[in-house]
């Protein structure tokens, strides 16, 4: 095993003190380094902890590479948290009322954005290290209610028409008939909007985006494999909890099928999987989403994190990565590729 730049459990990596040093002290030429965060775990969930570089294997592009960075200390984040408010307002209260263990799950150490989205996407909170800020906004988007649980009664006097002694005239009353308009659900925007925001925050954090959806998505501008791409090039992970009907493992089988005009309901374990962020975590009740918050901020922060350098040019394609461990039975999350980011001279 070569040389290999490793951190002492329980200090602080130089590159959180100065993202100029270390390995992120790169040459004025057109060289970049490849850092991977990847998840370790055993068949029950838990995650696995003590290994070192000999126990990884990691191939670019079908190359095995040398890893010249390696360490499992825990990381300062930066967190854009989604959040959809155009899910059924059952499920939205029960998210609302989850919102203070959310902020609890963040360290004074790391920094949070908020944003929201229906049918657009709104900016509640730009990155802060401040709960109270984070905790105000959260308290803001509150006020709205989401969508009801079904159709909304018509109680329009006008509807049955003119009657005479309550008869109608012209004959038996025609019953309304309701054609509910399909509402965008900007999935795909949202999390653009989120990555081009998270791209320019220091590289010595963990950069992440945490959706909370029923994740569906129906309207965007913006495509999967366009978003897939930002998140990609800005080394982004994504997570998610998904909440309501689609964290209904029979509803999950469902929403592999696209339906028109009702968009798609399996991009978000799509997003999830390629960045590296693993499953996504569907929960039902209020405290099953609390404690998911909980477990995936441990998780993010306390991920192996290794490196090593490329060759990276304007021309350069995507590279897709394979991480291998010597042990059986484990489960390994980390993101399927990359494309490189040349460092400008």
């Amino acid at each position: 095993m070569p040389p290999v730049q490793t951190v002492p459990p329980g200090s602080i990596p130089r590159n959180q003190l100065n993202p100029a040093e270390g390995v992120y002290k790169l040459p004025p030429v057109s060289v970049g380094f490849v850092l991977i965060p990847v998840g370790v775990r055993y068949g029950d969930g838990r995650l696995v902890e003590g290994l070192g570089p000999e126990n990884f294997t990691v191939l670019d592009n079908g190359r095995k590479q040398t890893l010249t960075y390696f360490t499992s200390d825990p990381f300062q984040l930066s967190v854009a948290v989604v959040l959809d408010l155009g899910m059924h307002e059952v499920t939205l209260s029960k998210v609302y009322e989850s919102l203070g263990s959310l902020v609890g799950a963040f360290s004074p150490y790391d920094e949070f954005a908020l944003y929201t989205y229906s049918s657009t996407v709104s900016q509640a909170l730009d990155f802060t290290s401040k709960a109270q800020r984070f905790a105000d906004a959260l308290d803001s988007v509150k006020l709205y209610t989401g969508h009801n649980n079904g159709p909304q009664p018509l109680n329009d006097p006008f509807s049955v028409g003119p009657t005479v002694n309550g008869v109608p005239v012209g004959g038996p009353p025609i019953a309304p008939v309701q054609t509910p308009t399909q509402e965008a659900h900007v999935l795909n925007d949202a999390i653009l909007r989120a990555s081009l925001d998270l791209g320019k925050r220091e590289k010595s954090r963990r950069r992440v985006i945490l959706v909370v959806s029923d994740g569906q998505e129906y309207g965007s501008t913006a495509s999967y494999r366009d978003v897939l791409r930002v998140l990609e090039t800005r080394d982004i992970q994504v997570q998610a909890v998904v909440v309501g009907g689609g964290a209904l493992p029979l509803f999950r089988q469902v929403g592999k099928v696209h339906l028109k005009m009702q968009g798609f309901w399996d991009l978000l374990p799509k997003y999830t999987k390629a960045t590296g962020g693993g499953s996504v975590q569907a929960e039902l009740t209020r405290n099953s989403i609390e404690d998911a918050y909980a477990r995936i901020t441990s998780d993010v922060r306390n991920q192996y994190t290794m490196g090593y350098p490329i060759k990276a040019t304007p021309s350069s394609m995507y590279h897709s990565i394979d991480v291998i461990v010597d042990r059986r039975g484990l489960k390994v999350s980390a993101k399927d590729g990359y494309y490189p980011a040349p460092t400008p001279r």
